[in-house]
């Protein structure tokens, strides 16, 4: 297989393992830990946990922006030389 295919190939898995680990941890902390709900009013918890799903969030966007700055487009004259 190409290097280049395969460079593709493995950054679109780990985009969708690094996107469902993300979704996994926030469901079971803000569902299975009820953080997610304002059942008794607003907490500091329910305030961290929206917090931190923001932060994480961003830091993950900006790895995943990273990781398809290097995948060469297919198609382009100038990454062809690759």
């Amino acid at each position: 297989m190409e290097p280049g295919v395969r460079l593709f190939l493995k950054t679109i898995v780990q985009s969708m393992s690094l996107g469902m680990l993300w979704l996994l941890l926030n469901t079971m902390f803000g569902i299975k830990y009820g953080l997610l709900f304002f059942e008794d009013g607003f907490t500091i918890w329910n305030g961290l946990y929206y917090i931190g799903m923001l932060v994480s969030f961003v830091f993950i966007f900006r790895h995943l922006v990273g990781l398809w700055k290097k995948v060469p487009r297919f198609g382009d004259e100038e990454s062809e030389d690759l």
